[in-house]
C-alpha cells in the first residue's frame, strides 16, 4: 500500500502564493518521477509540473516563471511553490507520484485525493 497526502491548497487572493505539499507513504523502493496535475470545472486535467529522478523539470507553458516544484528525497515529498497566482490557476490540484515497490520491479502511478486552490479577489 502507497499512499499520498496532500495540503496546502486553499483560497488566496491574486497575487498571493500558496505552498501544495504532498508526502508518500508506504511500501517504496524508488520514486522515479513526482509531480502535480490540475483540474478546472470543464476542462481536461493537465500537468503543472514534474520533477524526474534525475532532476529534470518540465512545466505547463501557463505557469513558467511563476510555479516552481521541488522535492525532499528523504521525506518522500514533493512540494509547488506557486506564486503571483491569478484566477486561472483556479483549479484542484493532484500529485501524482510514479515508484517502484521493489528492486528491479514494475513502476507504479499513485494519485492525491487532490486539493483545491481557488484564486480570487
Amino acid at each position: 500500500q502507497v499512499q499520498l497526502v496532500e495540503s496546502g491548497g486553499g483560497l488566496v487572493q491574486p497575487g498571493g502564493s500558496l505552498r501544495l505539499s504532498c508526502v508518500a507513504s508506504g511500501k517504496i523502493f524508488s520514486i522515479n518521477a513526482m509531480g502535480w496535475y490540475r483540474q478546472a470545472p470543464g476542462k481536461q486535467r493537465e500537468l503543472v509540473a514534474a520533477i524526474r529522478s534525475d532532476g529534470s523539470t518540465n512545466y505547463a507553458d501557463s505557469v513558467k516563471g511563476r510555479f516552481t516544484i521541488s522535492r525532499d528525497n528523504a521525506k518522500n515529498t514533493v512540494y509547488l511553490q506557486m506564486n503571483n497566482l491569478v484566477p486561472e490557476d483556479t483549479a484542484v490540484y493532484y500529485c501524482n507520484v510514479r515508484l517502484i515497490r521493489v528492486r528491479s520491479g514494475p513502476q507504479y502511478d499513485y494519485w492525491g485525493q487532490g486539493t483545491q486552490v481557488t484564486v480570487s479577489s
